[in-house]
């Protein structure tokens, strides 16, 4: 059997080495010419270092990024609104969370696999069902026969919209900056991500490795913000604590990338016979949370051991009924995250904050525990 996979992101190229682990044979098509490392830095939450210390990568990633112990809301000047303590799960779960640069994770993860598994400048053009399964169409004019895939393909998902032209991309109506840069960090931030909320925007950093920082900052948009992508990025945070101003300074504007957020409406259904989604293909989300490329993590983990175990579409429907509901939970609550970040009226903000700042320590730890909790691991180890 061979499972094809398109798309050669942080969560194919996790299924992939889940099913290779298996003896499972893959083949990843990635639209891309080259692997290029882009000015952007990921997260991996408690629950994305569980499933990497399964598949053996934990100690690869530690060694190239950097543990984050608290993850804070603060007010514009730094001074703190919420505090988010992660020691509790790494005592609990036995991993920490790692802040790394999403192009030496990708790069990680495609070292694990062989040399063949990845295809590169295979852009798929068009999917047509035929008699033994499926044929794929690239725009470089290959021609692929195959009988199980799995869409890792995004948000703009060719296959999804296959399968379910009727699926919502929804604009929430924010841009997001992001961008590296070398900085040595005040002691007191190196391990710890820090999110400053203001009126209308946020303003997050964290390290990455050593004296190299990744921000990234949002924006909510007005009708009339056509030219926002192209704005000076510093305006919109001027009032922000001078550290803030000095990460944006510091960063090569050639290197720092722009888009508008947007998420998948929940759906409730992932495949078709042999056809699966996973990751932002399935479920698309604002990035309030930290969670988009964990839960595709997750999806990959859970995925690869249901299909070592049942037959294929049987496999699919597993998968779709251990992980939808928790994954479609996430999305709504980072889409509703997003909604209150970004409130502009001076006194909704002033209630916001208080309410923040008064919430009881073992809320936080109730909502976290949420969403690091993976027990389908157990479940999927066991079957």
């Amino acid at each position: 059997m061979q499972i094809d996979i398109i798309g050669a992101g942080i969560g194919g190229l996790t299924l992939a080495i889940a099913l290779e682990q298996m003896g499972i044979k893959t083949c990843v098509y990635e639209q891309a010419e080259s692997i290029k490392p882009i000015g952007a830095g990921i997260i991996l939450a408690n629950n994305a270092m569980q499933v990497f210390e399964k598949l053996g990568l934990r100690e690869a990633i530690e060694a190239k990024g950097n543990p984050i112990s608290s993850m804070n809301i603060t007010k514009a000047n730094l001074k703190p609104i919420s505090k988010g303590d992660l020691t509790y799960f790494e005592a609990k779960y036995k991993v920490k969370n790692i802040a790394i640069h999403r192009g030496v994770l990708q790069q990680i993860l495609i070292d694990k696999l062989p040399d063949s598994t990845l295809k590169l400048n295979h852009k798929l053009n068009q999917i047509q069902k035929t008699a033994s399964g499926y044929s794929l169409l690239f725009e470089n004019n290959e021609k692929i026969a195959a009988t199980s895939i799995i869409a890792a393909d995004g948000i703009h998902s060719l296959i999804r919209k296959y399968l379910f032209p009727n699926s919502t991309i929804r604009k929430a109506n924010q841009i997001c900056w992001r961008g590296i840069t070398n900085f040595n960090l005040p002691e007191k931030y190196r391990h710890e991500l820090n999110e400053a909320w203001g009126k209308t925007g946020r303003f997050g950093f964290v390290q990455i490795t050593q004296n190299k920082v990744y921000w990234y900052a949002l924006k909510a948009l007005k009708k009339d913000d056509s030219t926002v992508h192209l704005s000076d990025i510093a305006a919109h945070y001027k009032t922000y604590n001078p550290l803030v101003k000095s990460l944006i300074s510091s960063t090569n504007k050639a290197e720092i990338h722009s888009a508008e957020i947007a998420d998948l409406k929940p759906m409730k259904n992932w495949s078709f016979e042999n056809i699966c989604l996973m990751g932002d293909a399935a479920h698309a989300m604002t990035p309030n949370l930290g969670q988009g490329a964990c839960q595709a993590i997750e999806d990959a983990f859970i995925l690869a051991k249901c299909i070592n175990k049942y037959e294929v579409s049987v496999a699919f429907d597993k998968f779709q009924h251990l992980r939808l509901t928790k994954a479609n939970k996430v999305v709504k609550t980072s889409w509703m995250v997003g909604k209150i970040a970004h409130l502009s009226n001076p006194i909704s903000m002033g209630i916001r904050d208080s309410l923040m700042q008064i919430m009881p320590a073992s809320i936080n730890q109730k909502q976290l525990e949420q969403i690091f909790k993976i027990p389908v691991l157990k479940l999927a180890e066991q079957d």
